[in-house]
């Protein structure tokens, strides 16, 4: 884990390479901002301990909170709402006394319809222990789709750059540089496809990832995550009497846990507590904030994958976005090396644009152009002066 956070620290430091896009730095500040959750929510500094349970003395209070948080606790979902006035003496939404739940249930039974039948619906608050695990696992998922791009693009544009980033060189040494980078893309033209394809891949399993995180929230949740940032702004706007707070319903603050044991006579004594989880009060925060931040990162991944849909099959597009990038390059060169080449080649041309001094780029572009058009037993107009002047 500690390689982890140094990798993604070292990632979203400022590079001289540039081999990926937004979608992966949004993906790697995600693995930091989920960690640095999980470390919040791990550390006792924050919220102290993350269970604290009322009960009678007989038993030792370690004790009791221990077995609260392993086995976890309960809320009563009928007593959610305060306004319904069926839980006379509630201490919070789903506490109630078991006696008057069970006497509410009992009433329902008999016939009596102007009681709701809330007894007996209970449901377990049981996902707290396992909040800092699961996050861990999320920081990890959301590292993979970068992490397989790292060790397939196998640091080919760092190769390729050669420190004609900077463009300080003395002039053998760039013509030098740029004549090999030259033969280069000229050798190997029309097979970068599969390194580009790749490349495209780790952005569909960013999208992937993003709505299957969204859903393995939900089953977590046990199906309160899907909405939940659609809840939290319905309750905001509405009014609160009338509605149970999401936040609460999903990370209560309060619940119940029921401790058996035997007493003195051997048989088996029921202690009742009332569970104050104060942990739950940072969970809600966390998760509100990182439903919206899934929902943004989803709806920008699913653009993403689009707009590689549309430059596969347009190269009306891919010579749009090289002429609007690399204002530099002449439209007849672009346009040469763009029908003249598969999309593979366009991906390398555009990330070695990005990483390249913009003079040297435009260099590069304009012999590559006019070595293809010579191919075909023509040049490319305006450009052969241009190099034979420089």
């Amino acid at each position: 884990m500690i390689d982890i956070v140094t990798e993604v620290y070292y990632y979203l430091r400022v590079h001289r390479v540039k081999d990926n896009g937004l979608i992966f730095r949004l993906h790697a500040l995600t693995t930091v901002l989920i960690l640095t959750f999980s470390f919040i929510i791990s550390s006792k500094l924050v919220v102290g301990n993350p269970i604290e349970c009322l009960h009678t003395r007989d038993i030792p209070v370690e004790a009791f909170n221990a077995y609260c948080w392993i086995h976890s606790t309960y809320l009563i979902t009928g007593a959610m709402l305060e306004a319904t006035g069926a839980y006379k003496n509630m201490v919070a939404p789903g506490v109630v006394s078991s006696f008057e739940n069970l006497q509410l249930d009992r009433l329902h039974r008999l016939g009596n319809d102007s009681m709701p039948s809330f007894g007996r619906k209970i449901r377990h608050v049981k996902y707290y222990q396992w909040v800092v695990f699961v996050l861990i696992f999320q920081a990890i998922l959301f590292y993979t789709p970068r992490w397989l791009w790292k060790g397939w693009e196998g640091g080919k544009i760092h190769a390729l750059m050669m420190d004609l980033d900077i463009g300080l060189c003395s002039e053998v040494e760039k013509k030098q540089k740029k004549k090999m980078l030259l033969d280069y893309l000229w050798e190997n033209l029309r097979y970068h496809n599969w390194w580009a394809y790749r490349y495209y891949l780790c952005e569909v399993l960013a999208l992937l990832n993003v709505v299957g995180q969204m859903f393995l929230m939900n089953r977590f949740f046990d199906g309160a995550f899907l909405t939940f940032g659609i809840d939290v702004l319905r309750f905001l706007e509405s009014d609160q009497e009338d509605r149970v707070d999401p936040m609460i319903y999903v990370f209560p603050r309060m619940t119940k846990c029921t401790f058996y044991k035997y007493g003195v006579s051997g048989e088996v004594e029921r202690h009742d507590a009332v569970c104050i989880l104060p942990l739950n009060v940072v969970n809600e925060k966390i998760y509100v904030f990182l439903w919206f931040w899934f929902l943004f990162l989803g709806v920008l991944s699913f653009m993403t994958v689009l707009y590689r849909i549309i430059i596969i099959f347009s190269p009306r597009t891919r010579v749009y976005l090289l002429r609007l990038r690399f204002r530099l390059v002449r439209r007849e060169a672009v346009e040469t090396i763009v029908r003249r080449s598969k999309v593979g080649d366009w991906f390398l041309l555009y990330m070695l644009g990005e990483n390249l001094d913009t003079v040297i780029y435009r260099d590069v572009m304009h012999e590559l152009a006019n070595k293809l058009a010579s191919r075909h037993h023509h040049s490319v107009p305006g450009i052969k002066g241009e190099l034979q002047e420089a």
